[in-house]
This record gives structure tokens, sequence and C-alpha cells, in this order.
């Protein structure tokens, strides 16, 4: 085994090194990129997912008024169910009244 390297022969061995690491690195910089843009695609569709999601409810927290507003009609509905449930009564008392029943 013949361990007497010249410098020429060394530097050519360093060269060697040096190509094979600038490819290994340049592989891994390709790698990263192309994973930076699948990320990059992936956050585009995430957001304009996100986007329809706020556009479809957007307009739910107005459900509250509504209930707010169904209550006050429901309250007011009853108040005259009550009304007329009295005019039928007095109604219904007007013919004895009137001495016709």
């Amino acid at each position: 085994m013949d361990l007497n390297v010249t410098v020429a022969g060394f530097w050519w061995l360093i060269l060697a090194v040096g190509v094979a690491v600038v490819l290994v690195v340049a592989i891994m910089l390709a790698i990263i990129i192309v994973s930076a843009r699948r990320i990059e695609h992936a956050a585009g569709d995430i957001w304009v997912a996100g986007k329809q999601i706020a556009a479809n409810t957007v307009h739910i927290w107005q459900l509250t008024k509504t209930n707010e507003t169904a209550t006050a009609i429901k309250g007011v509905a009853l108040d005259i169910a009550a009304g007329a449930e009295s005019i039928d009564a007095r109604l219904a008392k007007l013919p004895a009244v009137l001495g016709k029943g």
C-alpha cells in the first residue's frame, strides 16, 4: 500500500470531495425548495378555504338578534291572543246581557 500521495493527487482528491459536497448540498436545496413550494401551495388552499368559511358564516352572529326579535314577537302575539280571548268572552256574554240569550 503506497501512502505517498503527490500534491496534485491530494488536490484532485480535495476537488472530488468538494464537488461531492456541493452536489449533496444542491440536491438538499432542491428538496427544500420543492417542499417549500408544496407548503406554499397548501397554505394558499387553506387561505381560500378559510375565506370561504368566513363568507359562509359571517351572518351567524345575526341569529342572536333574530332569536331576540322572535321572542319579542312571541310575547306580543301572546298578549294579542289574551286580548282576543277576553274579547271573545265578552262577546259570548253579550246576548245574555242584551236579553237575547
